[in-house]
Parts: structure tokens; C-alpha cells; sequence
């Protein structure tokens, strides 16, 4: 099986629910009382398509603004993003206008990029029209998906999504690594993943000097 390697970073407003989707998805788990991100949290998962997998290293930012200045460490030589807005607020959704025109800015390589309308559970509070935020992806070549991650819906679409456009970029993009997965097994001396999903959740633990939260490891699971 041949194996590629991606960096995402997922991007978005304090509150707009950045870390709940990433839990949501990876740890198969929602908790209203999630602590803000401090700096930005790592995750991994592994996405099969077709006949390759996806080593997606998944870095969840912090919305604050006072943590903005870090954010170009944590997307620098990312493939791809998750733009993340909430659809009952129209200031996150023009929020991630800005982080796009930062991303084409200082991210020399292509990327896949998509825009995610979280809180969809909330509908009957919408403040940003489907069409608007379904154009607004278009014009920026990216895919728009509307997602909650209170009911777990859309949220595997948007990150299989992403895998399977990753690896249509692989072909182009030198900065991903690409192996087969023979090499992996001998090098990790474990036996390749046949599950279409495998995760490895790092959930944060808030103590840490540079920002970024690397949390004792949880759980290792097939989704």
C-alpha cells in the first residue's frame, strides 16, 4: 500500500468549535466543556482511499487573538486547511476571509483548502445563507461543507474530502512524502492498518512553554 504524509491546520474564531470537530472526529467523543486552545493542539489519523493511505498530522490553532502572531509556525508547510466558521456568526465567517488571504500570502505551495460551516444543529439561529458561504468557497477553489459537531454530522465527510484531494495533489506537490508501506512496517516494526480509519489521539494538557499541546496518549482505536 502506498503511504503519504500531509500537515493540516485547522483554522477559525475562538468558539467556532476548531477543537470539538477535531475530537469529534479523531476521538469519536464531544464535551461542551473543552478548554480554548492554548497556542495549537496535535493530532493524528490515518484516512485508506482506495489503495493508499493518508498520514494526516492534524494541527488544531487557537482562535484567540492574542495568539495570532504564532499561527504562521503552525501553517507553515502545511498541504491543507480547515477554514472553520460558525453559521450563526457572521464576524467568524468574514474572520476566515483573513486567514485565507494569509494563507496565499506566505504559503508558496499549492494546498487544498476547505470551508467548513460548523454549528449547522443550530440552523434556526443562521446569520450566514448557505449560498453565500457556498460561493465564497467556490471563489476560492475550496470545498464547502456545513458540519456539527454536537450530532457528528458531515465532520468524516469533510476529512475524507480532504484526504482524497491530498492525495491528487501528492502528484504535484514536493513537499509531501510519499513511501510504500512495506518500509513503514519494517521501520515501526508493526503491521499496516487495514481499518479505513485509524486514530492516535493526543488530547492537550495545557502546561507547555512553546504553545503547543502535546497531551499523553489516550487512545489508539479503529473507526
Amino acid at each position: 500500500m502506498k503511504v503519504i504524509e500531509a500537515k493540516i491546520v485547522v483554522l477559525g474564531s475562538q468558539g467556532v468549535g476548531k477543537t470539538s470537530l477535531v475530537v469529534r472526529y479523531i476521538g469519536k467523543m464531544f464535551s461542551k466543556h473543552i478548554s480554548p486552545t492554548i497556542g495549537a493542539s496535535f493530532f493524528t489519523c490515518n484516512i485508506s482511499v482506495g489503495d493508499t493511505r493518508v498520514k494526516l498530522q492534524v494541527w488544531d490553532t487557537a482562535g484567540q487573538e492574542r495568539f495570532r502572531s504564532m499561527a504562521p509556525m503552525y501553517y507553515r508547510n502545511a498541504n491543507a486547511a480547515l477554514l472553520v466558521f460558525d453559521i450563526t456568526s457572521v464576524a467568524s465567517f468574514n474572520a476566515i476571509k483573513g486567514w485565507v488571504k494569509e494563507l496565499q500570502s506566505n504559503v508558496p505551495e499549492e494546498m487544498v483548502m476547505s470551508v467548513v460551516g460548523n454549528k449547522c444543529d443550530l440552523h434556526e439561529c443562521r446569520a450566514v445563507p448557505y449560498s453565500e458561504a457556498t460561493a465564497y468557497a467556490a471563489s476560492i477553489g475550496a470545498a464547502y461543507c456545513e458540519t456539527s459537531a454536537l450530532h457528528d454530522q458531515n465532520i468524516e465527510q469533510v476529512f475524507l474530502n480532504t484526504a482524497t484531494s491530498l492525495l491528487t495533489l501528492s502528484a504535484t506537490n514536493s513537499t509531501m512524502k510519499s513511501y510504500d508501506s512495506a518500509d513503514d512496517e519494517r521501520n515501526n516494526g508493526s503491521p499496516t492498518e487495514h481499518s479505513d480509519v485509524t486514530a492516535k489521539v493526543e488530547l492537550p494538557s495545557y502546561n507547555t512553554s512553546d504553545g503547543v499541546a502535546y497531551g499523553e496518549l489516550q487512545r489508539n482505536m479503529c473507526c
